[in-house]
């Protein structure tokens, strides 16, 4: 008889938070999300000196709440900067850990580490190990690469776990088949990506922590290269990477990545905030218009995810500026988690077979066709 009521553990490190849940098949018992403030974040000297911090937080959830991980059947830590991947789910290898802490795929991102946290927590209950759709998801098009420099090419790094769940979510929610829609989906929270999907594809995504996009809590968004050129005239190299994903958005206006902060600054009258927080709205919009356009306006729904979709103004500022386009679908809840937990059930129960990693050799791009301008 085959097992059932398989035990799944999650964690899932993001730029202003940790998350933590544990499954019983689909079914979630325990989560919990803390919130951390951006200065302490930024006191470490890398992504990587964050680990130990941030696993006192899964423990303190283990404690507190008394969870017996001894009997867990797979811990599955959220994927990060490794070589770009298909999208599945994989177990995870030596080759793996060692590609997340280096962060080969470029960026600096809290999600490299959630295998390595995923992996400690493994090494001590055991249970196997796994990773579903991390951030280097790469279904981009060969179109989409291309930028004004040749030898700069646009990365394919986004919440891909969240933004593809949400995409399935939606699709089943409403009778649709995923690989047969056009959707644009927006991750709105501490880090904001905004993709188009094409038939089950996600063929064009900012790259929010590599300087794309919306700006956000912690996070400079897209800006005017000769104007970075003069701040570089009187800070460094180094600071500016910091300020692209650390020091940023709100944090460089206010000092704060907290939204309710600059939110309640702005409704108690404060006119800086109410600039900048229009200006956040203004700039999703923006990035809404334009995936909307790569997918020729033919699109099935807008779907809008993460924990800002909370805030109402913000919610119809962007029905207002682009309810014109598709239908709006506002899903609160993320389905990271819930993805996750899915991606590791499928294998256990075998269902599915889980993917091999192999760094950098093991990836062959999934392209599409597009029309020319020729």
């Amino acid at each position: 008889m085959k097992k059932s009521n398989f035990k799944i553990f999650v964690v899932n490190p993001g730029s202003t938070s940790t998350k933590v849940a544990l499954f019983r098949d689909k079914t979630k018992e325990f989560e919990m999300t803390i919130t951390h403030d951006a200065s302490k974040l930024n006191s470490f000297p890398s992504i990587n000196d964050q680990l130990d911090y941030r696993m006192e937080v899964v423990h303190q959830f283990i404690e507190t709440n008394h969870i017996d991980l001894t009997d867990v059947d797979a811990f599955v830590g959220r994927g990060g900067a490794c070589y770009p991947v298909e999208s599945g789910v994989y177990e995870v290898n030596d080759r793996l850990v060692e590609d997340m802490v280096n962060a080969v795929g470029g960026v600096q991102h809290p999600s490299n580490i959630g295998i390595p946290m995923a992996k400690k927590l493994q090494e001590k209950y055991g249970g196997r190990l796994f990773m579903i759709d991390p951030v280097a998801v790469d279904e981009f098009s060969p179109v989409s690469r291309i930028t004004g420099v040749k030898g700069i090419e646009r990365k394919a790094i986004s919440h891909a776990l969240n933004l593809k769940g949400t995409a399935m979510h939606h699709c089943k929610l409403h009778g649709l088949d995923y690989k047969n829609t056009k959707l644009v989906v927006a991750h709105i929270d501490g880090g904001i990506t905004i993709a188009a999907h094409d038939h089950g594809r996600q063929v064009d995504c900012n790259d929010g922590a590599g300087g794309d996009g919306p700006f956000t809590g912690t996070r400079t968004g897209s800006l005017p290269l000769l104007g970075v050129l003069d701040y570089l005239h009187d800070h460094t190299e180094d600071e500016l990477r910091k300020m692209c994903a650390g020091y940023g958005g709100f944090v460089s206006y206010f000092g704060t990545s907290n939204a309710d902060e600059v939110l309640e600054m702005a409704k108690e009258g404060n006119e800086e905030a109410q600039l900048v927080w229009t200006a956040l709205a203004y700039n999703i919009v923006k990035f809404i218009g334009s995936m909307a356009a790569a997918l020729k306006g033919e699109i099935d729904g807008i779907l809008l995810t993460g924990r800002y979709t909370r805030f109402e103004g913000l919610m119809k500022y962007i029905k207002e500026h682009v309810g014109w386009i598709a239908p709006i679908y506002i899903y609160e809840n993320e389905v990271e988690h819930e993805a996750m937990a899915s991606g590791a059930l499928r294998v256990l129960r075998g269902e599915e077979e889980a993917k091999e990693y192999k760094g950098k050799s093991g990836f062959v791009g999934t392209f599409t066709k597009e029309g020319t301008a020729v």
